[in-house]
């Protein structure tokens, strides 16, 4: 440990005294190009606000152009998506076909801006009827995980040929990782990264995403496939396997309640990290902001401050394009 002379010799205001000088020895930046942008992508005509998470939209393919041009401007270069399917069933159907609205959303986007990076959610939940990442045994609601794997094999395939940049699977299934690297590599695709969700807790904080992505389970919870939170050797043990398996980036989700998760990915492996600011951090954010508790910029860029500060190379927030804009 370094020790400095006692004041008067060490006054540490001299680099605090000016804007200029406190930029100059900032020791973590933040930009726009850092960001990735969730997306809701609904098959009807309608553009529907999410009622619990302000500014947030479920697009349709037509304002789904329109925000995608929005974002260019503002200096977004990445997004993810998220289907909403018109008709959902036990197996997923809809995210593997080349006319499901994953496949879609992607292809418009990619159409309208070739050079925005497009990262696919790839999981079970948001394509089935009863709102599990996994398939399910009818007789007994076990969840099923090599028919998982068979089915993400699928669909990870699908969304790359639709022009998906980084395939991002979501539902914490044991070998997910190595079963779509092994599929996207047989079909081709052997530059597609892959973006795991390796750490993904089962957080409270995820209730209204499951209103946009209309995904609520619709019995038991998901505490048998995403982590427990008080664990965070387990974390490094999934991350481990995950780059066994050939992941590419490593994600920490949730990001604002787990920063000792995402600094213990980032001082352990030697690859991009992620982190996702969900949906109930930001809702949270815009509540107490309503309310006129806090002010919703500076703690909001605080907060992103922080999940970088912590390790972050990526951050997945709604917030990307009010940073943008509160920078521009």
């Amino acid at each position: 440990m370094n020790y400095f002379p006692a004041y008067p010799v060490n006054r540490p205001r001299r680099l605090r005294r000016t804007d200029s000088l406190r930029e100059l020895v900032q020791e973590t930046r933040l930009s726009t190009s850092d960001l990735i942008y969730p997306l809701f992508v609904r098959h009807d005509s309608n553009k529907n606000p999410i009622s619990s998470m302000p500014g947030q939209f479920q697009h349709s393919l037509a304002s789904l152009q329109e925000e995608i041009r929005q974002i260019e401007q503002l200096g977004i270069k990445s997004v993810i998506v998220f289907g909403i399917p018109e008709k959902k069933d036990a197996l997923g159907s809809d995210n593997l076909s080349q006319s499901g609205i994953a496949s879609k959303a992607i292809s418009v986007i990619k159409k309208i801006c070739p050079d925005m990076t497009v990262i696919s959610d790839l999981c079970l939940c948001d394509y089935s009827d009863h709102g599990h990442c996994s398939i399910i045994d009818p007789n007994n609601h076990h969840y099923l995980n090599e028919p998982t794997l068979e089915y993400l094999s699928k669909a990870a395939v699908v969304h790359a040929q639709a022009g998906s940049d980084i395939i991002a699977p979501s539902g914490m299934m044991d070998g997910m990782v190595q079963a779509i690297r092994s599929s996207l590599d047989d079909a081709k695709f052997i530059y597609t990264p892959i973006m795991s969700y390796s750490a993904k807790y089962a957080s409270a904080l995820y209730a209204p995403f499951r209103e946009a992505a209309e995904c609520a389970p619709q019995f038991g919870n998901r505490k048998t496939y995403q982590m427990d939170p008080p664990n965070a050797r387990e974390a490094l043990k999934e991350m481990a396997i995950d780059i066994a398996e050939g992941a590419d980036i490593l994600m920490v989700k949730p990001a604002g309640f787990y920063l000792d998760i995402i600094q213990s990915a980032k001082a352990n492996f030697n690859v991009p990290i992620a982190a996702y600011q969900v949906s109930g951090e930001y809702s949270m954010f815009h509540a107490a902001a309503q309310n006129g508790w806090i002010d919703l910029q500076n703690c909001a860029t605080e907060s992103l401050v922080a999940i970088k500060r912590a390790g972050a190379n990526l951050i997945l927030t709604y917030f990307a394009k009010d940073f943008a804009q509160w920078n521009s």
